[in-house]
């Protein structure tokens, strides 16, 4: 299982879609309103794949492996905090 950052810009009418398909992942978590980390064994270019049917076409998205090493600042909360101390 491989973790990766999604960036994205969407429009308001396709971000509860978007949302909704990067909860379909294996694990995810939040890390901002336009970032979010997502668990699966796809390569990047099948989540791109995946995930670019809930764009319109000025939308934006960029998908990258997590490396070895991550911090952060206020994380959405407790839960989310150890996820991504387990995943990233």
């Amino acid at each position: 299982m491989k973790t990766y950052i999604v960036s994205f810009e969407v429009t308001n009418l396709n971000a509860a879609a978007f949302v909704e398909a990067l909860k379909s992942y294996n694990g995810y978590c939040p890390i901002s309103s336009v970032c979010w980390a997502i668990r699966t064994d796809k390569t990047a270019v099948q989540v791109r794949d995946h995930l670019r049917a809930f764009l319109a076409a000025t939308d934006r998205l960029f998908v990258v492996r997590s490396g070895t090493e991550a911090a952060w600042n206020n994380s959405y909360g407790p839960k989310y905090d150890e996820w991504l101390k387990t995943n990233l």
